[in-house]
């Protein structure tokens, strides 16, 4: 007698039934004025994804193909839809969410943490930048969520993130495979690289549109007094991640020390210093991308092209290449461009009446909304989809929002609250990054994702509104 599988018997059915209703049912269902068939389809789909990627009824990678082609079949304009029911996606953006700029920063990312540890880069970079928090696991935690959200605050957090993957195969190497504590230290890239980025204007896009949106308002937010508002905010989260993760993850044995030996294996030869200047090179133009005017996407493919070049990366590791985590980030982008490009975004958003709610429940709703597409879609989006449309609302109603610190406080809000987003694997690159280590399941990051989510969002606020622009 076959044992009974919840996955298989109770969560794919229900994922189905579910699917299918909203596929199926009146448009008039949904409450949307003029809404389409093909965004009815749209929601259908989003919803297959969304549960299957909660309930890992499948891999997260099978998931977002599968997601992708529902896609092309049910809203592009090559496929089974026609334009009488509703503005179609272009197949080719839609196939496009397969070499997304972000996927190539992912590839070469991946690259350089496999470049590096070929010559043992990783395992020098790894004792240089742990060695001032010590031997002791719960303060490496600490170190790593330190070094991550500082980097994070003056570079891409995609490509911070990939960084220090490059480093953390060794210090997972020291640690018990059964202990919690391995998890807490990959779980430590993305939550640390999405709570630095708040800590500047450049940290993150959000954080630069909304002061854009400010400026084309006359409202000047300076670099200086965002930081003396946000950074205490990272300051803190990271402390509350910090016992988060240690007691969700407790490290196995009290007496555990993470000491990460030289390694024996490599030499320092002509490829160990090739490896290790083009790094350098790598991160300094990283974290220079606003005077380099260079895109860190394009960046990160610098150590591709010269690892190959001059032979340290060969055919043979394309196979350690984590391919299962690209095509799992370009089912959350191919979800992210059905959603604005067949107008639904932008429906659902406009179909939420801000006008005649109260200031604070304005607020409250705008963070949450901004934090729950984020999970979604990238938050660059999101933002971009909100800050214009609140603007006009916080316009609207600057004399209610007046004692709240007006529509900067509404517009700094959402964009702070779109950093907290880290429900899911798809949810932001350095969440996929920590997945690709293979330690971190689903449930775990909805748990962890949900908490930072919540309580960030509520100290963010609580900042702003205090402490006003």
């Amino acid at each position: 007698m076959k044992k009974f599988n919840v996955k298989l018997h109770v969560l794919a059915p229900l994922t189905a039934l579910v699917v299918l209703f909203l596929w199926f049912v009146p448009t008039s269902f949904f409450g949307i004025d003029g809404l389409t068939v093909v965004q009815q389809r749209t929601i259908a789909i989003f919803a297959y994804a969304a549960l299957m990627w909660m309930f890992e009824i499948i891999p997260a990678w099978a998931t977002s193909v599968t997601t992708i082609v529902f896609l092309l079949l049910a809203v592009s304009n090559k496929g089974l839809a026609n334009p009488d029911m509703g503005a179609l996606v272009n197949f080719r953006e839609l196939m496009a969410s397969f070499a997304d700029p972000i996927i190539m920063l992912f590839l070469g990312g991946f690259v350089l943490a496999i470049a590096a540890s070929k010559v043992g880069l990783d395992v020098v970079l790894a004792r240089v930048l742990l060695k001032p928090f010590g031997t002791n696991p719960k303060w490496v935690l600490l170190g790593f969520l330190t070094l991550i959200s500082v980097m994070s605050m003056f570079m891409s957090n995609t490509a911070t993130a990939a960084m220090m993957l490059a480093f953390l195969a060794p210090v997972l190497r020291t640690l018990p495979v059964d202990g919690g504590g391995r998890v807490s230290l990959a779980m430590a890239i993305p939550i640390a690289a999405n709570i630095g980025g708040l800590g500047t204007p450049i940290g993150t896009p959000p954080n630069a549109i909304a002061i854009g949106q400010l400026a084309a308002m006359d409202i000047n937010v300076g670099f200086g007094a965002w930081m003396i508002r946000f950074v205490p905010v990272v300051i803190i989260m990271i402390l509350f991640a910090w016992w988060l993760l240690m007691f969700l993850f407790p490290f196995k044995a009290k007496d555990v020390k993470i000491v990460i030996e030289p390694d024996e294996h490599h030499q320092i030869d002509w490829q160990f210093w090739v490896v290790t200047v083009t790094f350098i090179i790598t991160i300094l133009l990283w974290m220079t991308g606003e005077l380099t005017h260079l895109n860190s996407n394009v960046v990160a493919l610098i150590p591709f092209a010269v690892f190959s070049l001059v032979g340290i990366f060969k055919r043979e590791d394309f196979e350690k290449i984590d391919w299962h985590v690209l095509w799992m980030v370009a089912g959350g982008f191919a979800i992210g461009t059905a959603l604005n490009k067949t107008g639904l975004a932008a429906a659902l958003v406009e179909a939420i009446p801000f006008g005649s709610w109260s200031a604070i429940a304005v607020l409250i709703i705008a963070g949450l909304l901004g934090w729950l597409l984020s999970n979604f879609i990238a938050n660059s989006s999101a933002a971009n989809l909100l800050v214009p449309i609140l603007a006009v609302v916080g316009t609207a109603m600057s004399e209610q929002l007046g004692a709240f610190g007006g529509v900067t406080t509404l517009l700094v809000c959402v964009a702070a609250s779109t950093s907290f987003a880290m429900l899911l694997p798809i949810s932001t690159p350095p969440n996929a990054i920590a997945c690709s280590t293979g330690l971190i399941e689903t449930r775990d990051m909805a748990k962890v994702g949900l908490i930072i989510g919540l309580v960030g969002i509520a100290l963010a606020y609580a900042v702003i509104m205090v402490f006003p622009f």
